[in-house]
């Protein structure tokens, strides 16, 4: 006899406000639980010790999780100075210390170095897989960790407040793939000392805000009043930077038969138009949109040569 699913069919995004001590695994599967889901994932992952934003899909908006990934982030991090841990953040162990402490003409003197294009190395406390095992559970097992670095983009990096001598905070806006804890190492190398996060919060994950995030208490009361879909966002929302177009009856039917349909000529100038780079997970979708019914998701396709071919198609209840 086949398994039954397990929960109910719920579909849309949480921006999840996430406490701190928390894994990200953690908290999806505690959304999860709040809206009894059959299915759910999560658009980057936050570190235990870290808040903030954490945008939450539940079923069909999974098919929407590699968009929203490559949307741009903005955190603000605290760095203490004069010490760094294995770990890069306040739960590690101390490995080397210094007595300089930089002063704030100092730190705004450097930071023109950090932005833009860069090379950055992962702490070796991340997911990254090395010979198919993560990095944290070698490093954890006391083994020579070595990555190697990477080019990310950080679009703008701001020392807002020095708080003492032994602290900096900063907000940096920046692409995929950035390490804030890997940042906060090399700014103090930069500045002639060490340095580690010891509070980190996300803001903003592409189209998903900290203003509209909400809490796992607030969800728990919204659901015990009957009322956590308020907190639903519609699947589409992570798909704010592809181009979107309205279709018919009819053509909804074919896509969800995975058939192509023709762009009328209006149809094809407006998505040429709206047409900018974009590149999903290492795949160029430049040539992506989004077909709407009624304003409701019906499938992600590639618009090109008069036609939409359907790549991902949306079972939403209607």
């Amino acid at each position: 006899m086949a398994r039954k699913n397990k929960g109910q069919d719920i579909h849309g995004w949480v921006i999840l406000d996430k406490p701190f001590d928390m894994t990200s695994t953690q908290a999806v599967s505690a959304v999860r639980r709040i809206f009894d889901a059959k299915k759910a994932g999560h658009a980057g992952t936050l570190d235990p010790l870290a808040t903030g934003v954490l945008p939450i899909a539940l079923g069909e908006a999974t098919k929407t999780v590699p968009f929203a990934m490559e949307g741009a982030k903005l955190y603000r991090f605290t760095v203490r100075w004069g010490e760094r841990t294995d770990t890069l953040d306040s739960e590690g162990k101390l490995v080397a210390s210094s007595d300089v402490r930089p002063e704030r003409a100092a730190i705004e003197a450097v930071l023109p170095r950090f932005t833009g294009e860069i090379q950055q190395v992962p702490p070796i406390f991340s997911a990254i897989r090395v010979n198919g095992e993560r990095a944290y559970d070698l490093a954890r097992d006391g083994e020579e960790v070595e990555l190697e670095a990477r080019t990310i983009r950080i679009d703008d990096l701001t020392l807002t407040d020095c708080p003492d001598a032994d602290h900096a905070v900063f907000e940096m806006r920046c692409g995929k793939g950035s390490y804030v804890r890997s940042m906060a190492r090399d700014l103090a190398h930069a500045l002639g000392t060490e340095g580690h996060v010891v509070a980190l919060r996300r803001l903003v994950v592409g189209s998903f805000a900290e203003a509209e995030s909400t809490t796992l208490d607030g969800l728990r009361e919204m659901a015990h009043k009957g009322a956590a879909s308020e907190a639903l966002l519609p699947v589409q929302t992570a798909l704010d930077d592809i181009p979107a177009m309205a279709i018919t009856e009819e053509e909804t039917s074919n896509l969800k038969l995975g058939r192509s349909i023709v762009l009328l000529p209006r149809q094809a100038q407006e998505l040429k138009a709206s047409r900018r780079p974009l590149t999903i997970a290492g795949k160029d979708c430049s040539f992506m949109a989004l077909a709407t019914l009624d304003g409701q998701a019906v499938a992600i396709g590639e618009a090109r040569a008069g036609k939409f071919q359907p790549v991902r198609v949306f079972n939403l209840p209607r």
